[in-house]
């Protein structure tokens, strides 16, 4: 029993993974066609509500566990206006101005960065005279470096890519500006891991209330990218879906990608926590090249593959780093529970005669 529930995060993690990667490609098809990326954002958050609102309202309307605080509320706020809103603002932004497969591959460093912001608050601990320490320190340095590499070096074009038959509409493609795309993917990661740290936190305060949270959660976000866009831009005739390709890329974005994938993020926080969620992140690269490869939708370069490489292999010196911890804080326990059993078993003497203790002063 206790593999199959070892088991079941890692399968969730990997499934929800698959459903982003296919979530970022039908986004960057349909951004190619002329659809605004806060209108995306809105209309994605708002089918996600439309879909968890009612499983939440019939699976945990009964439960009183957990009171909806003003506090709470405060976090689901900032929760959905960091890791929803901003997070996906930015992430189609620069896929605006880059390829699916360097986007996913440069939010490969999300487990990274939520590693060293979570640091300061107390989630992660580093000793550093210890080879699980050494570990996590060495994993964030070649990760880093991956990002750089993937920033500063393009490299050679792997394949020629053609339109996607019946979906290309005649769109003309832009010419990357990889630069601008690595600022805003970059900005665009430190939000998405600030999401898991405050889901951390948000799972503590607010137990089994996933799906409520989450529908809270896309309700804020859908008035928050809806306000931002009346901001940035207030031309109506964008709020209009076009085709059939467009509705149904919004529909399973909310209903998949921002509504159940949320759901299976939040258990996974809970139970394994925010370092060993994020760690998943390079699935949906290898995923969107898999595809990409498959179908010959879009440029794959040099630099991405070599940049991906050290980040995924930082990262998993960074999880082997946290697996050893794991296992020398587990032998810990073991010990000092043996400790305690033998302690137990010790003679009582608390009948120690007087004359004893007063020859010993």
């Amino acid at each position: 029993m206790r593999g199959c529930a070892d088991v079941k995060p890692v399968f969730t993690m990997v499934a929800i993974n698959f459903a982003f990667a296919i979530v970022n490609i039908l986004i960057k098809k349909i951004m190619e066609l002329g659809a605004d990326h806060l209108v995306i954002v809105a209309y994605r958050q708002l089918a996600s509500a439309i879909l968890v609102s009612p499983i939440a309202y019939f699976l945990e309307r009964n439960n009183t566990a957990a009171k909806l605080t003003p506090r709470i509320l405060c976090y689901l706020f900032f929760s959905a206006l960091l890791g929803v809103t901003l997070t996906q603002y930015l992430f189609l932004l620069a896929l605006e101005h880059t390829t699916a497969t360097f986007s996913c591959a440069f939010i490969n460093l999300a487990p990274v960065t939520t590693f060293l912001m979570a640091l300061p608050f107390g989630f992660e601990k580093v000793k550093v005279h210890r080879k699980s320490g050494l570990a996590k320190i060495l994993g964030t340095i070649v990760c880093l470096g991956g990002a750089v590499a993937i920033t500063l070096y393009q490299g050679i074009a792997l394949n020629s890519p053609h339109e996607m038959r019946g979906m290309s509409g005649g769109s003309k493609k832009k010419d990357p500006k990889w630069a601008l795309g690595s600022v805003l993917l970059m900005v665009g990661t430190f939000t998405w891991s600030s999401w898991f740290l405050i889901q951390a936190v948000i799972g503590k305060a607010y137990p089994a209330k996933r799906y409520t949270s989450t529908a809270i959660m896309s309700l804020f976000s859908t008035v928050q990218s809806a306000i931002l866009c009346m901001i940035v831009s207030r031309n109506p005739s964008k709020w209009v879906l076009k085709g059939a390709l467009e509705i149904s890329t919004i529909i399973y974005a909310g209903a998949i990608g921002s509504g159940l994938c949320y759901v299976g993020m939040s258990w996974c926080v809970d139970l394994k926590g925010p370092v060993f969620t994020s760690a998943f992140s390079p699935l949906v690269q290898i995923f969107v090249a898999i595809i990409s490869l498959s179908l010959n939708i879009e440029q794959i370069h040099l630099g991405s593959i070599l940049g991906s490489v050290f980040i995924v292999a930082g990262l998993y010196v960074l999880l082997w780093g946290k697996a050893r911890e794991a296992k020398e804080c587990g032998l810990k326990l073991e010990k000092h529970s043996a400790a305690l059993v033998c302690e137990d078993h010790l003679p009582v003497t608390h009948d120690i005669p007087i004359s004893n203790c007063s020859a010993k002063t």
